[in-house]
């Protein structure tokens, strides 16, 4: 075995995940070459200038900025001379059905005024709610986020099989955590919906996903001046500064095999190149399809590893402000249990969705010109169907009613305001990512099907492979998919250094 500070690793994908991996790896000394098959760095956080619109195409909230702090330290470096950062108060308007608006913010005097916008009584539990987010969060974070466990028997060892019952309160649904505490539907809508974050339904994830809204009231809600692509520019530029060779618009069609190891990977134009690790960007599914042709039997150990709901992704440029908007904001389906039935159960679209709206120009009026917004909509739907898929027309006709419904709860003639646009499919999706299914967030989390976990980070077939982004632990968000990065490359200096 050569010398760790010798080895050469090839990653798949230039994703958040990947360049956190080669940030870390380059850090320890391997020397490191990245192939995206893309024009430019960043995975699904990506950008488009149109008509003076700065319209951000992926993820739009920034959580958990120690988790980025850490990764630069590692190489020695500040995260602010490379990222700027602002936080965003309030977190979220959500509007409902009826014309009730109330805000999240972590300013707890104006959380007060909010609450007092329900009926008298029906607040009572939010605070105790928010204490209990606190003590997931904090369980979750001692082991399974900063020593990577990768399975249940991993949780089983590092907690305890009495303890980890008691811990995770595994036997109810995210729905039913909240559901304890929280009398009024409003409110129970409202933290059920940081779902979002792991595009999964809260009444199948598990109730250890409570511990997402604390992720977000302790620690903050962050934005990226200049654009959430910012980030990624960032990553980009220490990476390349450590001595990481990127290549962009350059794919990789196969991962060559040698017995129960890796050897290399060969592009797109044929050409070959060897490596004695190899981490993939690429969802663990679509990378064992696509790139190592893996068989039915090796499938099916990752069948539970379900695909995510996908989303129609909406990017509009308009020629006028709604100022009642915040820069993000929820507009609720009158009947959510129904609306997530739709999405994850009977691959639907739903007829009545929950919309997620951004409007980055409250915190950044630079990314549209003056007098004017940029509006981004994204409800949930259902990844590509085996059979009988949606079409395009399909897609087309669905975006009409999406903005509809926005019209009907209070934003004025949009359509007949909108100067620039960028909407995404599933299959727009699935193309330029190779998404599993057209995935947005990786795995689903199903306390049925997965328990909440997602794939290992470690190939189970070959020694020297390796995974990082959504599809694998700790899972989706800007925040994961980095850590996952930072936590395959340790796990790869400690096998190395073995």
């Amino acid at each position: 075995m050569t010398n760790e500070r010798q080895q050469k690793v090839i990653i798949i994908g230039a994703g958040l995940g990947g360049l956190s991996a080669a940030i870390s790896l380059a850090s320890s000394g391997f020397r490191v070459q990245v192939f995206e098959k893309n024009d430019k760095v960043g995975g699904k956080l990506n950008v488009l200038v149109r008509e003076g619109f700065t319209l951000d195409l992926g993820p739009s909230i920034l959580l958990l900025p120690h988790v980025f702090q850490e990764l630069f330290r590692r190489a020695g470096r500040k995260m602010e001379d490379y990222v700027s950062t602002q936080e965003v108060v309030p977190h979220w308007r959500n509007f409902f059905e009826g014309g009730t608006t109330i805000d999240l913010t972590p300013d707890m005097r104006q959380m007060e005024l909010e609450l007092a916008k329900l009926p008298e009584g029906e607040s009572i539990g939010f605070y105790r709610f928010l204490e209990y987010s606190r003590v997931q969060w904090g369980t979750t974070e001692a082991g399974y986020l900063r020593h990577g466990l990768d399975s249940l028997g991993d949780v089983l060892r590092f907690y305890g099989p009495i303890r980890s019952f008691l811990l995770f309160d595994v036997v109810r649904s995210m729905d039913a955590g909240v559901a304890r505490l929280i009398r009024n539907e409003k409110l129970r809508d409202i933290l059920d919906y940081f779902v979002k974050y792991v595009g999964s339904s809260p009444y199948d994830a598990p109730t250890v996903m409570n511990m997402l809204p604390y992720s977000q009231f302790g620690y903050g809600l962050w934005y990226v001046k200049g654009g959430m692509c910012n980030l990624a520019r960032g990553m980009e530029r220490l990476a390349r500064e450590l001595g990481v060779s990127i290549t962009l618009n350059t794919e990789v069609a196969s991962i060559g095999k040698t017995g129960s190891s890796v050897d290399g990977v060969v592009l797109k134009d044929g050409s070959s190149h060897r490596a004695d690790i190899i981490v993939s960007n690429m969802e663990v599914i679509p990378a064992h399809t696509k790139l190592l042709g893996a068989d039915r039997s090796v499938l099916k150990r990752y069948s539970r590893f379900a695909p995510s709901c996908s989303g129609l992704v909406i990017h509009l440029g308009v020629d006028r402000q709604y100022p009642q908007l915040a820069h993000h904001n929820f507009f609720y389906s009158g009947d959510s249990r129904r609306h997530f039935r739709a999405v994850f159960h009977q691959g639907m679209l739903s007829d009545d969705p929950t919309i997620y709206l951004v409007a980055p120009t409250r915190t950044d009026p630079t990314q549209a010109p003056a007098g004017c917004d940029v509006i981004k909509a994204l409800p949930h739907i259902p990844h590509i169907r085996d059979t009988q898929p949606y079409t395009s027309e399909d897609y087309a006709r669905y975006r009409d009613g999406v903005l509809g419904k926005l019209e009907r709860m209070g934003l004025t003639d949009l359509r007949k305001h909108v100067v620039a646009e960028e909407t995404w499919t599933p299959i727009d999706i699935q193309a330029r990512y190779f998404s599993n299914k057209g995935s947005i967030y990786g795995v689903v989390s199903d306390r049925f099907r997965n328990l909440g976990f997602r794939a290992p980070k470690r190939s189970r077939e070959f020694r020297n492979l390796y995974f990082v982004g959504g599809s694998v632990n700790p899972g989706a968000g800007m925040p994961m998919v980095t850590l996952s990065g930072m936590l395959a490359a340790d796990m790869i200096a400690r096998n190395a250094a073995g």
